[in-house]
């Protein structure tokens, strides 16, 4: 019997396009990437995306030429997606809306209010294909792909202002300014020790048409992960050749398992690219890609080279000889006190698992290094030598009262008594400082910690501040001025008022308050609006004051004057903010790893001798520090031995 044969059948077109569509689209980050590709092509000077379980892209379309949007790419994504387009032209009456499914209309466009420009929204991304949908990452790191897709654009067109942030969420992910430069957004993207080490590369072939641009790192500089970004024809795409060979130029430079930073940009004849060799266009091949490469790792060696008078290595401090050190020999008496001979002689015996240095008293071998750091003395203040009393008034404010209350109220015996008795070991980060406790070590915030430190000193010494004066008088308006200047200030050109008429508005507000700032902060204010004076909240410790324009825009604009209690609370925790590191200081290469991020030595050394010192004092921690992660246990002596044991 003739075995039948089976008929090869049509699929239906919508099957065939939701194939074709998830071939393109993989996840939200290729989406992202195709209309912002779009985007760019149509000249597009802003670019928003919002994130909120889809994806929402707002592009200013004022500036469009007459080739506009490609098709494809919207195609594709109405196949796996609901895609809404809103848009509208320069001089339109109103804004247009329209509602795709499957590559067509839904319905014809209607009208509605809107901005000049676009508004692309994809929601439900694989509602219709579950298998997808299922095999996508978790939300966080689809989300890190996206920002991480959007910040490499951004560093490429820098004239264009890119913003990336979750919906309903103040804080943005990814900001960047319009007409900006490379530099500007490697910056504010990766931080101030990429950009302070980047080596311009500027180099064409006429043989081989080929423009090399892009900005790589310097050998001081080094990460545990590498960072290449790589356009070829204002495409973002990835050469694994081209890596590699990067990669190898800098082993010569960097220590095993260090990496550098690379942005290149690369324009080549548009007939030698081939860009559908990958569905995504993630990997592109081109013609002499061999010689092309070596032209690039040429032109970065050449760079690298010239660096080489200016290397900067990091060595041990040598150890102290005779000659070196500080020992008053008159002073050279090693006789113990027969209290403590008896005390040591009725100790009882300590098992080895417990035995540690816990004297927070015992000397350090600094005292006998005749190394001095001249700039610590920017940070410490002259001890005032004058004999008379101080008299302190008293404070009976029911606000400030409950203030104080509630500070106790919320105060950990337990972390207290941590804090009372620790001993320093030193600052991992600028923002993580090392110190143990009994047979423990901690790891603590010291952002979390010194802010609310200071906070319960704003609060006890309410009304009885030290001054720390100024030689000249500064003018508020232009502190402000400079202030509004600072991304920090979340200063917005397009939406908020002019900087001068804001940067008035700001000054009239401390102005008005002059009697009060000097009654009960120390804050001195002159009639010609300028600044004299700001409170010295501890002995030996001055606050950087390059964040004073921005301290005293805050007080203006942050500060609740509505209420004396939420008043004084805020203003409080405004001032304790102030006299903390500040975060364009803090800056890391990789927030998930401290350990290449060194702290400032001034910083270091005020945390040491100053500011740790004054926790073991009067300090009243909150007891949310053992639950935000603020102060972390990352070793104990017992439990260590407990698996010595084992081996």
């Amino acid at each position: 019997m003739d075995q039948q044969v089976p008929i090869v059948r049509k699929l239906a077109e919508d099957v065939v396009n939701r194939i074709a569509a998830g071939e393109v689209i993989q996840r939200s980050a290729n989406a992202l990437k195709e209309l912002l590709e779009n985007s760019l092509d149509a000249k597009s000077t802003i670019f928003k995306y919002i994130e909120n379980g889809g994806l929402k892209i707002t592009s200013d379309l004022t500036k469009i030429s007459t080739y506009g949007f490609r098709g494809e790419a919207l195609a594709s994504i109405s196949h796996v997606a609901h895609l809404t387009i809103t848009t509208k032209t320069n001089g339109a009456l109103c804004a247009y809306k329209g509602l795709y499914k499957d590559g067509k209309l839904k319905a014809p466009p209607k009208s509605c209010a809107g901005n000049v420009g676009t508004i692309i929204t994809v929601e439900d991304l694989f509602h219709n294909i579950a298998t997808r949908k299922k095999s996508m990452k978790s939300f966080n790191e689809e989300h890190l792909k996206v920002v991480e897709v959007v910040s490499r654009y951004a560093i490429h067109n820098p004239l264009v202002g890119f913003t990336v942030k979750k919906q309903g969420e103040l804080l943005t992910e990814v900001k960047t300014n319009q007409g900006s430069t490379h530099i500007d957004n490697i910056q504010a993207i990766y931080g101030s020790a990429i950009s302070r080490a980047l080596l311009e590369v500027n180099d064409y072939c006429n043989i081989l048409k080929v423009k090399i641009k892009g900005y790589v790192s310097n050998p001081n500089f080094s990460a545990k992960k590498q960072i290449f970004i790589l356009f070829i024809n204002d495409r973002l795409v990835d050469s694994q050749g081209l890596r590699k060979a990067v990669d190898q130029v800098y082993s010569i430079y960097l220590a095993k398992g260090s990496h550098p930073f690379i942005y290149l940009s690369l324009n080549l004849d548009p007939m030698n690219v081939d860009v559908n060799v990958h569905p995504t266009k993630h990997e592109v091949h081109f013609l002499h890609e061999d010689k092309v490469i070596d032209k690039v790792v040429d032109a970065i060696q050449d760079k690298l080279s010239g660096t080489n008078t200016s290397r900067t290595f990091y060595t041990q401090t040598r150890l102290p000889m005779s000659s070196d050190t500080l020992i008053d020999k008159s002073n050279d008496k090693i006789e113990m006190k027969e209290s403590q001979k008896l005390k040591i002689a009725n100790s009882t015996n300590v098992s080895q698992n417990k035995m540690v240095r816990t004297d927070c008293a015992e000397q350090k071998i600094e005292k006998f290094l005749s190394t001095s750091n001249s700039n610590n003395s920017t940070l410490m203040l002259p001890k005032s030598k004058t004999n008379d009393v101080i008299i302190r008034r008293e404070i009976k404010l029911t606000s400030v009262l409950s203030l104080r209350k509630e500070i106790e109220n919320r105060c950990s015996d337990t972390l207290q008594t941590i804090f009372q008795n620790h001993k320093y070991v030193g600052a991992a980060s600028p923002t993580w400082s090392l110190f143990q406790h009994d047979t423990n070590l901690y790891i603590c915030n010291s952002n979390n910690v010194l802010q609310e430190m200071f906070y319960q000193i704003m609060m006890y010494e309410f009304g009885n501040f030290g001054v720390i004066r100024f030689s000249n008088a500064l003018s508020i308006y232009e502190l402000i001025m400079i202030a509004l200047e600072l991304s920090e200030s979340g200063y917005q050109g397009n939406e908020d008022k002019p900087k001068e008429e804001l940067a008035h508005d700001a000054t009239e507000i401390l102005t008005s308050r002059t009697s009060m700032l000097n009654d009960y902060f120390s804050i001195e204010i002159d009639n010609d609006a300028n600044i004299l004076s700001i409170p010295l909240l501890l002995e030996g410790f001055l606050p950087d004051l390059d964040g004073l324009p921005l301290y005293l825009l805050r007080l203006a604009s942050e500060v609740d004057w509505s209420s004396e209690k939420q008043c004084f609370l805020s203003f409080c925790r405004e001032t304790a903010r102030f006299y903390i590191l500040h975060p364009w200081k803090q800056q890391s290469d990789d927030n998930d790893d401290i350990s290449d991020a060194a702290p400032d030595r001034n910083w270091a050394w005020s945390l040491e001798h100053v500011l740790y010192p004054s926790l073991r004092k009067s300090f009243q921690p909150p007891r949310h520090f053992l639950e935000d992660g603020t102060l972390l246990q990352i070793a104990s002596l017992p439990d260590m031995y407990k698996v010595f044991e084992r081996c």
